[in-house]
């Protein structure tokens, strides 16, 4: 009598396909994750942090400055504030006095 060899296929094929299927729910969330932080960060972009408004950009010299017309709230770009010690102190005076109506 011939002896049959009894392997189990479905046992290797399930855990093949377990771990195929988790591999592409891995990399699904990993675009999901990618797509939202674009969708949240774009949401957010040129809004002022305090209250959401839309910033209105003023040029100052070589500077861009991000300012507020609602709450008034005023940000730079990272060097920005660093450019400053550049600018004469009267300038600045103006500038700043400019940036809220002050003469």
């Amino acid at each position: 009598m011939p002896t049959h060899h009894h392997h189990k296929p479905t046992h290797n094929e399930d855990e093949y396909f377990a771990r195929q299927d988790a591999e592409l729910i891995k990399a699904r969330r990993a675009a999901l994750d990618q797509q939202r932080l674009r969708v949240e960060r774009a949401s957010h972009f040129m809004k002022c942090p305090k209250c959401g408004a839309d910033l209105v950009e003023k040029k100052f010299h070589a500077m861009v400055i991000d300012v507020c017309p609602e709450c008034k709230g005023t940000w730079m770009d990272a060097g920005e504030l660093e450019m400053l010690g550049y600018v004469k102190r009267s300038e600045i005076s103006r500038f700043i006095g400019s940036l809220f109506g002050l003469k």
